[in-house]
């Protein structure tokens, strides 16, 4: 019999909550779904701390989801904090605060398991016939993870997340070409294992876990003019990713705020996160790529 679960995957850029009714083996039903840009890491990323702005901005939409939790009578909730919580100084002060107010119990997880939740979200929504590399954007990490239909086959999170590069890097507008050599300096060391780990098990696709990914779609949809709802996943063009890419990098704060398909809280890391992809499909010279709608909030469901 399905249980009727909450899930929320409390990011450094977005709170997201969905509730679903869970079965074993699939999704019956979303009851609930929404998420709020809560910018957590904004202003403070770099110094590992929540600056009293976003701290209450955190606890503003952890109130707001609480009372959604309590209109759609839950079996369990489960709650993760990931990159900006495990990271700042006063992380554990905000899950106590969220416990004092909610009673939601907030579980601050490391990288590994980060990554091996996107997995068990990914894999229900992408076509892992083949090995691919799964690489899920997020404001203070990046997850890194090689695997098919059945298993993992390597994972890793990277302290390089898109709120974390903007700060380090993106200075001037739009991004200049030095701070782009600068960003893909960093990474050619950063990302020395990943390449040895494609070398090793050879991954023939990208999936792209929501996020970014999903902006990139949006984008996609809205050249060609098809306005088709994407349920799960979403197969791109090579090509075509690769030319929206580069107008993303080359565009200014002004036309990216004036862009539908991007929403308010990408208008800024929107960019880094296309270099960074860019990065990766180039130095591992992967052409095809797909979105998964599925992530770390989908694999909390079937956890």
């Amino acid at each position: 019999m399905p249980k009727r679960v909450a899930a929320l995957d409390l990011g450094t850029n977005t709170f997201h909550l969905v509730i679903a009714d869970v079965s074993d083996t699939e999704i019956k039903n979303i009851v609930f779904q929404e998420q709020k840009h809560v910018k957590l890491g904004e202003g403070g990323i770099n110094e590992g701390r929540i600056t009293d702005d976003a701290f209450q901005r955190g606890l503003d939409a952890l109130m707001y989801f609480w009372n959604c939790i309590s209109e759609n009578n839950v079996d369990s909730i489960r709650a993760v904090g990931t990159a900006a919580l495990r990271t700042a100084k006063n992380g554990f002060q905000f899950t106590q605060k969220v416990r004092d107010l909610t009673g939601i119990n907030i579980e601050i997880i490391d990288g590994d398991l980060e990554a091996a939740l996107i997995y068990q979200g990914v894999k229900t929504a992408a076509n892992l016939i083949d090995t691919s590399l799964i690489m899920d954007i997020g404001g203070g990490s990046v997850e890194f993870i090689i695997a098919d239909q059945s298993s993992i086959l390597w994972k890793k999170s990277y302290p390089i997340g898109a709120a974390k590069l903007m700060a380090s890097f993106h200075h001037s507008d739009p991004i200049s070409k030095s701070e782009i050599d600068s960003i893909e300096n960093y990474l050619n060391t950063a990302l020395e294992d990943l390449k040895s780990a494609s070398t090793k098990f050879k991954p023939v696709k990208l999936v792209g876990s929501a996020g970014s990914f999903e902006t990139f779609a949006e984008l996609c949809q809205l050249r060609s003019q098809t306005h088709t709802p994407i349920s799960k996943s979403f197969l791109f063009d090579a090509d075509e990713l690769e030319s929206i890419i580069s107008e993303i990098v080359s565009s200014t704060r002004h036309e990216r705020e004036n862009n539908a398909a991007i929403l308010p809280v990408r208008t800024d890391m929107i960019v880094v996160s296309s270099i960074l992809t860019r990065y990766v499909l180039n130095s591992l010279q992967i052409k095809e790529v797909e979105l998964s709608t599925f992530a770390l909030k989908e694999g909390l469901l079937f956890d």
